[in-house]
């Protein structure tokens, strides 16, 4: 068990190498001295065995965060001299990104979750209470459904330009569920609660209508893209509220300015695939291809996702978490 006298002991170390960080952070690696150099390596090895020790005290949650950040800070500043090029993307997408995915995961399954909930209540409220169906999605969108027609037809006729905007949209939504994180996540969670009742609504009202098939088949290419990318989004939203409202042992500040870069790394990730979502849902989902075709890619590209992001990574070993550079 982590005592509080081993924690003062070694608070000194921390609040060092948290001092050379910021010099390096504001003038670069010219701002240290050979000598502060070596410090600076000999108090990062010693501090990643203090997060090995504070790992194993499962009551230390908040200690193990505060040097996990300090860890991952000063893991940026060690690699930030690496020359931008094909190979640090792809170090990023194939290595990088799935262990921030996965530090993050708990975010990104909360965000599913009110999501989820607000699915449930849209078909709650659409099966007992029919106005509200009707007030949710309007009489044009009724009439469509009312006719067994589905509203997505009129893509097909302006691929290109339905391509462009379907993207943009999708991007804005993304941005918007990180953005809310910064009202105290009451915007992301806003957010993922309102998409997932108008999810809840629609798919409702088309199965009623026996058209269920039509709505999940025209959201099986693309969706299986962009749903995850909006709950990956509306995670780093939430990682962004929650290092404004618990600090922990940083400055409100700190905590604040350490949670927006890793939040905007695990952001960063859902951008090639709203790209590849947006093709798809302006070219595939709507035209007259089997369903099964349709079925069939977006159970592929899951999978493939799921691969990517479980098992991305894994085989390099990392002494220290990745976080924000």
């Amino acid at each position: 068990m982590i005592s509080n006298r081993w924690i003062e002991q070694r608070k000194s170390s921390w609040g060092r190498l948290d001092m050379l960080i910021r010099q390096l952070e504001g003038s670069g690696i010219r701002a240290l001295s050979s000598a502060e150099l070596r410090e600076f390596g000999l108090l990062y090895r010693q501090v990643a065995a203090d997060l090995s020790a504070v790992r194993s005290d499962r009551a230390s949650g908040t200690l193990e965060e505060y040097l996990n950040g300090l860890l991952s800070r000063a893991h940026n500043r060690i690699y930030s001299g690496r020359r931008a090029g094909f190979g640090s993307i792809w170090r990023f997408v194939a290595r990088d990104y799935p262990r921030i995915f996965r530090q993050m995961f708990s975010y990104v399954a909360t965000a599913f979750v009110i999501f989820l909930a607000g699915a449930a209540l849209g078909t709650l409220l659409t099966m007992s209470r029919p106005e509200f169906m009707r007030v949710m999605l309007g009489p044009a969108m009724l009439e469509t459904i009312d006719h067994h027609q589905m509203w997505t037809h009129s893509i097909v006729s302006m691929k290109p330009q339905a391509s462009s905007a379907i993207l943009t949209n999708n991007i804005g939504v993304c941005f918007l569920a990180f953005a809310g994180g910064i009202v105290a996540g009451l915007g992301t969670l806003l957010l993922m609660f309102q998409n997932g009742l108008q999810v809840g609504v629609i798919s409702t009202a088309c199965s009623q209508a026996h058209m269920a098939l039509d709505l999940f088949s025209f959201m099986a290419a693309h969706g299986s893209l962009e749903l995850p990318s909006i709950f990956i989004s509306g995670g780093a939203g939430l990682r962004l509220a929650t290092g404004l409202l618990f600090p922990g042992m940083l400055s409100r500040r700190d905590s604040l300015s350490n949670a927006a870069r890793e939040s905007v790394r695990l952001l960063a990730g859902v951008v090639p695939l709203l790209v590849v979502a947006g093709i798809l849902e302006a070219f595939l989902s709507p035209s007259s291809a089997p369903a099964g075709v349709k079925f069939a890619v977006g159970a592929v590209l899951f999978c493939a996702l799921a691969f990517w992001l479980i098992e991305g990574g894994r085989s390099t070993k990392a002494t220290t978490p990745i976080s924000a550079s």
